[in-house]
């Protein structure tokens, strides 16, 4: 399974081999084939209002061949987590910011609020599953949309509250790659095993990253 490697301001995600991967990622986007999962961690300097942030990020990426995900949460508080169901193995690897939370629905009203000094701290909610079970295109799809409810349930238990004083679903640019062998597989929903591993991963490194960033960023940023 993954081995994650940090060395800033990259966060590694080595897959052992290339997968099928599928994802709303800023560089390669969409089914790729893919060995690594990459987070590039940035900061207000790095993305001035005027910057092709996709033509930028395509130069950061010049010699690596993978799918990247960008973040200004502090990439060494990424968790992993892992979860085995009748011999299916799905691995989680996340980063929790919720600065920029927003319950789903609704845009939470941040007029007048200070972005400038809040990025620092603003993060996202990035993150990358692998499973050990050869999927199709269509149930790596199936096994994206188990990836998202799993983030969805994390963020509410942790009952993280926006601007107005919902309960936040997510944050507004969340960003989720699922990646498993290419196979047959259709199916990765909520009654198989491989569907029951990816939302247990997903769930509990979701929900770690949420309690270590309230823990510490949050009561300073929502003041």
């Amino acid at each position: 399974m993954m081995q994650v490697k940090l060395a800033a301001p990259w966060l590694e995600c080595d897959l052992g081999a290339p997968h099928r991967v599928l994802s709303w990622a800023p560089h390669r986007p969409g089914y790729q084939t893919a060995r690594h999962i990459l987070w590039r961690q940035v900061r207000n300097a790095d993305l001035p209002a005027d910057l092709d942030v996709g033509a930028w990020l395509a130069l950061e990426m010049a010699g690596r061949d993978a799918v990247c995900l960008l973040t200004s949460r502090d990439i060494a508080f990424h968790q992993i987590a892992r979860a085995t169901v009748e011999g299916v193995t799905a691995q989680a690897l996340a980063t929790v910011g919720l600065s920029n939370a927003e319950a789903v629905g609704a845009r939470a009203d941040r007029t007048g609020r200070d972005w400038d000094k809040l990025l620092p701290s603003y993060g996202t909610i990035n993150i990358a599953v692998q499973l050990s079970l050869p999927l199709s295109d269509t149930g790596l799809l199936e096994a994206l949309s188990i990836a998202t409810q799993a983030r969805t349930a994390a963020i509410v238990a942790a009952g993280h509250r926006v601007p107005g004083g919902a309960i936040a679903t997510g944050t507004g640019t969340d960003c989720i790659a699922v990646a498993a062998p290419l196979g047959a597989e259709h199916y990765a929903g909520l009654h198989t095993a491989q569907g029951e591993a990816i939302g247990r991963a997903v769930f509990d490194a979701v929900a770690q990253g949420a309690a270590d960033w309230q823990a510490t960023i949050g009561p300073q940023s929502e003041g």
